[in-house]
């Protein structure tokens, strides 16, 4: 069984940072507190933009200190903290700032961001669309609002959002990528190439939109355009691992088996941890009728990842062509145990137990099979 490595979308999760202030020379007096407030929160923006987060909290906490109505202020410490990984923390200061000023559009967006990345997507929904509801012309909020939905399952909903980003902004590569992403989630596949080339016809170097392209081409069976857009992602980033393997998925698929091997080669010798490209070659060299050197890499493969269930049954799948029957049944019977909805498992064990002479046991594990999905075996 092949195993693919599939990018999902672009995550638009970049934050909108609050401009630095400049006091303007003018008659109106500005209290000198204020001053301090803005120079602290003036070199918090500095250290932030450094990359200090730490630094930079400190300083937007000073401001915060001497003018504690400051919601920029608030604003920008919750974007350190996210950047940080301290999203409850975020999400505090986003809601302080909110509560300070409540048309703060960009205070409700990065609180959704926040939200987002600890799995409240309902959350995160809500966030986005007050920011919309703040500014209707907010594309990256439909679009990140649209990455929500897509998480959340509901295809149709992202794929309106990113729809909306588009109108607003026709050149939003990443809108067309995740709109591209959400139609092939569905099944829509020329939905979804027509949507990649749109992004790589605005950024052409936009590897994941090449990437993902070849995705949708393989999945309608255009073996030739998967490995000509693999391979031009290769071209542009010769270190992108994924496109390595799926590019010998897609050879595995028209039976290069020894153009398979290469790619997934390549793939493990730039990370010898990549566990998939080791189960994938175990398959390839399997159907080449190298059983031994398939049951080799798909136990290296398990070795990385215990709870690999694909790797089991390839190795399980390898077993069996050679006649060890007993072990081919032991494998596939670890698989059933990482996944017990593993039809292709419970069908192959079947197959091995019919090839021991145990009808009623390979009966029972077909049995199990059509039960779970009787449309994969």
């Amino acid at each position: 069984m092949l195993i693919n490595s599939s990018k999902t979308r672009v995550n638009n999760l970049c934050k909108i940072p609050v401009v630095l202030v400049v006091l303007a020379m003018c008659s109106n007096y500005v209290a000198a507190e204020n001053n301090e407030a803005v120079s602290y929160y003036n070199r918090g923006c500095a250290k932030y933009d450094k990359g200090d987060y730490d630094g930079a909290i400190a300083d937007y906490t000073k401001a915060i200190e001497i003018n504690p109505k400051y919601a920029e202020a608030y604003g920008n410490r919750g974007n350190a903290k996210d950047d940080k990984g301290d999203y409850d923390g975020a999400i505090a200061d986003y809601t302080k700032a909110i509560e300070i000023n409540p048309k703060y559009a960009g205070a409700y967006y990065n609180r959704g961001l926040a939200k987002r990345r600890k799995g409240d997507y309902d959350g995160a929904i809500a966030d986005y669309s007050k920011a919309i509801e703040l500014n209707p012309r907010f594309a990256i909020a439909y679009c990140n609002r649209g990455n929500a939905k897509d998480d959340k399952g509901d295809y149709d909903g992202a794929i309106a959002d990113y729809s909306k980003a588009i109108e607003i902004n026709p050149k939003y590569t990443n809108a067309y990528y995740n709109r591209g992403n959400a139609k092939r989630k569905k099944g829509g596949y020329d939905g979804a190439i027509a949507d990649y080339s749109k992004a790589i016809e605005i950024n052409p170097k936009y590897t994941n939109a090449y990437y993902n392209r070849g995705n949708a081409k393989r999945k309608k069976g255009d073996y030739d355009g998967a490995i000509e857009d693999y391979t031009k992602v290769i071209e542009i980033n010769p270190k992108y691992i994924d496109a390595y393997n799926n590019r010998g998925y897609a050879k595995d698929n028209k039976g290069d088996y020894d153009g398979a091997i290469a790619d997934y080669s390549k793939a493990i010798e730039i990370n010898p941890r990549y566990a998939m490209a080791y189960c994938n070659r175990g398959n390839a060299k399997d159907n080449k009728g190298d059983h031994d050197g398939a049951i080799e890499d798909c136990t290296k493969a398990i070795e990385i990842n215990p709870q690999y269930a694909d790797a089991y049954l390839n190795r399980g799948n390898a077993k069996d062509n050679k006649g060890d029957h007993d072990g081919a049944t032991a494998d596939y019977t670890k698989a059933i145990e990482i996944n017990p909805q593993y039809t292709s498992a419970y069908y192959n064990r079947g197959n091995a137990k019919y090839n021991k002479g145990d009808y009623d046991g390979a009966i029972a594990d077909y049995s199990k099979a059509i039960e779970i999905n009787p449309e994969d075996v």
